[in-house]
This record gives C-alpha cells, structure tokens and sequence, in this order.
C-alpha cells in the first residue's frame, strides 16, 4: 500500500505541473469534459470499489473543501463517506503512534500457572476450589476465579469428570501386589505350534518364563502355578492380585491354587487389553527382540532361547519406569571424576551368538 501511495503521489504531483500553464477556459473545458465521463460511468457500474490507497488518496485530496463545495461536486461516492475516510486516516495514523494500554486484569505469574496445572494433576479429586485453598495455605495470593480460568484455558474438566479412575493409573497405584500372566504362541521351523507360559511383577518388571509346551493342557498350567507359588515364596515377593486373560485353559483349579496361596485372581474384561497391558507389551518386546530374530527348532531350542532372553531382560536390559536400570540389577555410580570417560574400554557380550548384546566395562 506504501509502494502505491508513492506511486500515486508522484503521478498526482505531475498532473499538478500540467495544469499549471493552462488557463481557465482550458481547466473548465477539461473539468466539463471529467464531469461527463464520470455522468456516463455511474450510468454503467452499479457500485464502485475502491481500495484503501484509492480511499486514502481521495481522503487527502478532498478533504480541505467546505462541506457545502463538497456537496455538489460530482463523486462516485457521497461526501459522507469522503469525510469517513478521513476520519479513519487519522485514526490510523494516531494508533500507529500510540502504544495502546492493556486492559483488564494483568496477566498471572508463568510460575503460578504451572503450579496450578502441577495440583490439577496430582490430584484428580480437587476443584478449583480446593486448588485455590492450597495456594493459599502456601502463601500464595491469586483469586479462585483465576485458578477456574486457568484449567479452562488447559482443557481440564472438573473435579467429578476427572476422578475416574483409569486402567493405567490403577495399575501404576498398585504396583507392588500385582502380578500379569499369559499364553503367547511361537511356530517353529517345520510349523509346529509351541505354547509359552510367562509371568510378569509390576513394580520390577521382573519375567519368569515358566515352561513352552505344544499341548497346554489344565494340569500343565496347575503345575506352573505350583512352580510360580514356589518361586516367590523364595524371592520373598509379597503378590495378592494375578491377572489373566478369559482364556479357557485357565481352569478353576488354576485359580484355587493361588487363592488358597492369599493371591486373588483379576479376570480382563471383554475387549479390555490396557487391563493386561504389561505382559502384553513384554510378549510384543519378547517377539521383536527375539522371536523375529531366530529360527526356533523344537520345544528344547526355544526354552534355551527364552532362558536366555530372560536372563538378559532382568539382570541387563534397561526401563523407563525403573530409571534405565534393569529389575534385578540397580544402576551403576556414575563414573567421578569424569576424566576417564575419555579413554573408555567398553566390551560387548554376545548372547544367542549375537542375537542379544550386552555391553560393560573391561575389568
């Protein structure tokens, strides 16, 4: 718009320079002449538009007439509309001068706000309102309104719509006491199906593979419960929930086993996989980490091959949950000072002839 303002000031103050030598018989003659013309252009077009440099320009032109002059000049437009141009010109420049003021409520502290979005989030049972008492019982001085307007701008719900309990925080709340089990299938190489028993620990992330069989039969699979009883009656583990799927080779015997032993048995609901969600997601580690890496032979290659996978999985490969240390074995001190990091002696170990690789330290 600049550009044609320019453009059209240049070309306006040339015009200006023609009309100078000419005389009053020639102006008159000229402007019955641009009168005409403009009678036989309001005859054709209905409405005329005009751009915001047309509109400026005829506003700086016009606007030094007196009304009643104004009034009977012939425009496309009415006069009215000329002065609102104007007007609006001034306007423009005076805004563009002026540094406006900010209105209403000055703007909450950042650190507040994240402190506000931090209780909504801790706890899912707490208002606005309940929110607003705890900044004030730390000293903290902001209106209850302005905690409401916060958690509306995040897109959190109230208080009643966000204490519903999901399967993932349900799961992470009762860590300690759960335990996940389930069948998964493996095809061998000649196309056998093979059946795999394994057992999940919430809180560590501790696996027991307990057994692979082609025929999971009910007195198998009471076995393994038998030989699961045992195996944390060793390590110490103080489980009171399973959970397991609706399959049918869990039997009712299966289950009287552990209850007898004080664990009580959480059956997944129809279509409902997030209530089994870790064992599932170790079953999808287990077969991409391994299953789809090797060809297994017979039942006796595939026990070595998850023997060995187990192995790894507790005692070396890292987890999110637990800060990148493995559930049987804690993170190392980190090294201090960091002087020797810069002549690191790093040896990898082989596992499954170099299916698995684990990595440390050279003695």
């Amino acid at each position: 718009m600049l550009l044609r303002l320019a453009y059209l000031a240049a070309t306006n103050t040339f015009a200006l320079l023609r009309i100078l030598p000419m005389s009053d018989r020639e102006k008159d003659i000229e402007i019955l002449a641009l009168r005409h013309q403009l009678l036989v252009l309001r005859r054709q077009v209905d409405r005329p538009l005009f751009t915001d440099t047309d509109r400026a320009v005829l506003a700086g032109l016009l606007h030094l007439l007196p009304m009643d002059k104004l009034r009977r000049f012939l425009l496309l437009v009415r006069p009215d509309t000329v002065l609102r141009w104007h007007r609006d010109l001034l306007k423009r420049r005076h805004a563009a001068t002026c540094v406006p003021k900010r209105r209403g409520r000055p703007p909450t502290v950042r650190s507040i706000r994240a402190l506000v979005l931090r209780l909504a989030r801790e706890n899912s049972s707490w208002g606005y309102r309940r929110i607003h008492g705890e900044l004030a019982a730390l000293g903290i001085q902001v209106a209850a309104s302005t905690v409401w307007e916060i958690l509306r701008e995040h897109g959190i719900p109230p208080a009643p719509e966000r204490q519903r309990t999901r399967w993932a925080d349900f799961l992470r709340s009762q860590a300690e006491a759960l335990l996940a089990c389930d069948l998964f299938e493996v095809r061998t190489l000649a196309g056998a199906h093979l059946y795999v028993f394994a057992v999940i620990e919430h809180a560590t992330r501790r696996v027991r593979i307990l057994g692979a069989t082609a025929h999971p039969t009910a007195d198998w699979i009471v076995q393994l419960g038998r030989n699961l009883l045992m195996d944390l009656e060793d390590a110490g583990n103080r489980a009171r929930f399973l959970i397991r799927d609706r399959d049918s080779k869990f039997t009712a015997a299966f289950d009287a086993l552990l209850t007898d032993a004080g664990i009580e048995i959480v059956t997944t609901g129809i279509r409902i996989p997030r209530m089994n969600s870790l064992i599932e997601r170790w079953i999808q580690t287990c077969r991409r980490e391994l299953l789809d890496r090797i060809l297994i032979w017979n039942q006796s290659h595939l026990l070595y091959a998850l023997r060995e996978f187990e192995t790894h999985y507790n005692e070396h490969r890292p987890h999110r949950t637990l800060g990148q240390a493995a559930p049987l074995r804690p993170l190392p001190e980190p090294i201090n000072p960091p002087a020797p990091l810069g002549n690191l002696d790093v040896r990898r170990r082989n596992r499954l002839s170099g299916t698995l690789h684990e990595y440390q330290h050279a003695a």
